[in-house]
């Protein structure tokens, strides 16, 4: 059995016929595409960034082959099976069948694209890789609605019988390891109204590729069985994976927060987006997500981002996952003839890399709503409190050469923000208000590593907040400063850590911090 999982890649939407052609020219669909501009600070200014493209990177950070040969699936197929290792990139070029670009080599004449049809061609490919490779399962990579095309292998394709023979294929459980998305429109792509932004927006997409993106479409190449013209039943949702068919928690969504990097689109979508993808449109309910200060795609987009890519290698090869949750969560008392609405802020940063992995900020659209959140998790019985942020952790690396007595460790910081809004008539009011002020701020100090020397196995973690520990941060020992104790169950390692008194006013004296650190693989 293979230790580690073969990659495939699945581009995004590519457009109208000529947009098609212009992928299709392409080599790897666009995924080799890097970046030299970042922006950086609250002033928005490009400044220069050097990140090398999501592939090469995945080579020389995972040791990954990126086996092409002229043609990469007559290359695959011309091997033995189990002769090509399971540690390989590939990229379903699941467009080359509608372009025009090619002759006859692809087939006779380039075929109006279906989505259905593509994800059976996945099927067949993921099948084919397998085969080659020995591996039992492959990692899915997509970016926009090849996320879409990934759900419907899983959803739809891998559960009813293949046509050609009327046999049962295998379920996408047994296919698929994990799937990650980058921007993807898991709940559609809704569009503002006004000043005839839509049609154009409509015109953008092409007329056979709109559909694509609308619920009750999104229903008929999800759904087994489902047909054009049916109609989604009550209550069904878009951005749902049924539990039989994929554990969501096997999901990561990446989700984009910056609208204004994307063009004039951003104008019929609206702020609150990546400027293609509303917010909340774009992951999967009870998946892993990381919210990236970026755009759909071009020269500030999701994929040919630092931020992306930490985010994409954590989660295929983190041996590790942690979780900060918020309990014991009792917001103040209203006060009269007004609401105050509470948020917060998050940021997730990690020890030894240039980029925020992960930030929930109120200038980005997307702070948690306390108030909602609370109430949300209360009304459906959660116990678990608010969730605040996941991460995924990699081996520990000693960087300085050798090993030595001291444990080697991987250090997280969680940037927490705690800030009000009074509602009246439906109206923000601003009379009290200081703005960009937070009632409370703090940062959660988290080393995980080895128990004890290096040469033992097992693992601990640690966490202390910054206001309790005097001096630098890069200079601290949470072990030293303020230990937690973990305590081992059926979930793994976890402590609650109570919130420090100067916040417990504001989310109430039995509020903590749950800290949970489990094996993730």
């Amino acid at each position: 059995m293979a230790e580690r999982s073969p990659i495939i890649y699945l581009r995004g939407y590519a457009g109208p016929p000529s947009g098609v052609d212009k992928q299709t020219d392409d080599p790897f669909y666009g995924f080799n595409s890097g970046a030299t501009h970042i922006r950086v600070g609250g002033e928005g200014t490009p400044r220069f960034y050097q990140f090398e493209g999501p592939l090469l990177r995945l080579m020389s950070d995972e040791g990954y082959q990126l086996l092409v040969r002229g043609d990469q699936q007559a290359h695959l197929q011309a091997q033995a099976d189990g002769a090509v290792s399971p540690e390989s990139i590939w990229v379903h070029r699941f467009y080359d069948w509608a372009a025009s670009t090619f002759g006859t080599s692809v087939t006779a004449a380039p075929e109006e694209f279906d989505l259905e049809r593509a994800a059976e061609r996945l099927y067949d490919f993921v099948q084919l890789v397998r085969r080659k490779t020995g591996a039992p399962k492959v990692h899915l990579v997509a970016h926009s609605m090849g996320g879409l095309l990934a759900r419907c292998l899983i959803q739809k394709v891998s559960r009813t019988a293949d046509p050609r023979t009327g046999e049962p294929r295998r379920p996408g459980s047994e296919l698929v390891d994990k799937l990650f998305t980058y921007g993807t429109p898991h709940g559609g792509i809704a569009f503002d109204l006004g000043g005839g932004l839509v049609d154009w927006a409509m015109e953008t997409f092409g007329p056979n590729g709109s559909d694509i993106f609308a619920p009750d479409r999104m229903y008929t190449y999800l759904t087994p069985g489902a047909s054009d013209g049916d109609d989604p039943p009550p209550g069904w949702r878009p951005n749902e994976i049924p539990a039989e068919a994929f554990d969501a928690r096997r999901v990561f969504c990446v989700v984009g927060t910056n609208a204004a990097d994307y063009g004039l689109v951003e104008k019929a979508v609206g702020p609150r987006s990546d400027g293609l993808v509303h917010i909340d449109n774009a992951y999967v309910r009870g998946a892993h997500r990381a919210f990236v200060h970026r755009s759909h795609s071009g020269r500030y987009g999701l994929v040919n981002s630092e931020e992306g890519y930490q985010n994409l290698r954590r989660f295929l090869f983190g041996k590790y996952q942690v979780r900060a949750d918020l309990r014991g969560l009792e917001l103040p008392d209203q006060p009269s003839g007004a609401s105050r609405v509470w948020q917060a802020e998050v940021r997730l940063a990690v020890r030894g890399l240039p980029t925020v992995m992960h930030e929930q900020r109120a200038a980005h659209y997307c702070p948690i709503q306390l108030n909602q959140e609370s109430a949300r998790h209360s009304a459906e019985g959660d116990t678990g409190g608010v969730p605040l942020a996941t991460a995924f952790l990699l081996d520990p690396v000693d960087v300085r050469g050798g090993l030595d007595s001291r444990p080697l460790r991987s250090r997280y910081t969680l940037v927490l923000r705690v800030f009000h809004l009074v509602e009246k008539s439906g109206r923000f009011f601003w009379e009290d208000h200081l703005e960009q002020v937070p009632d409370w701020e703090d940062t959660l100090i988290v080393d995980v590593g080895r128990r004890g020397s290096p040469e033992e196995t097992g693992s601990q973690a640690w966490a202390a907040w910054n206001s309790r520990v005097p001096g630098s941060i890069d200079d601290t020992d949470p072990i030293a400063a303020e230990p937690c104790r973990m305590v081992e169950d059926g979930e793994g390692l976890h402590t609650e850590i109570p919130m420090p008194e100067t916040v417990r006013p504001i989310l109430g004296s039995e509020s903590r911090l749950r800290l949970t650190v489990s094996r993730f693989g």
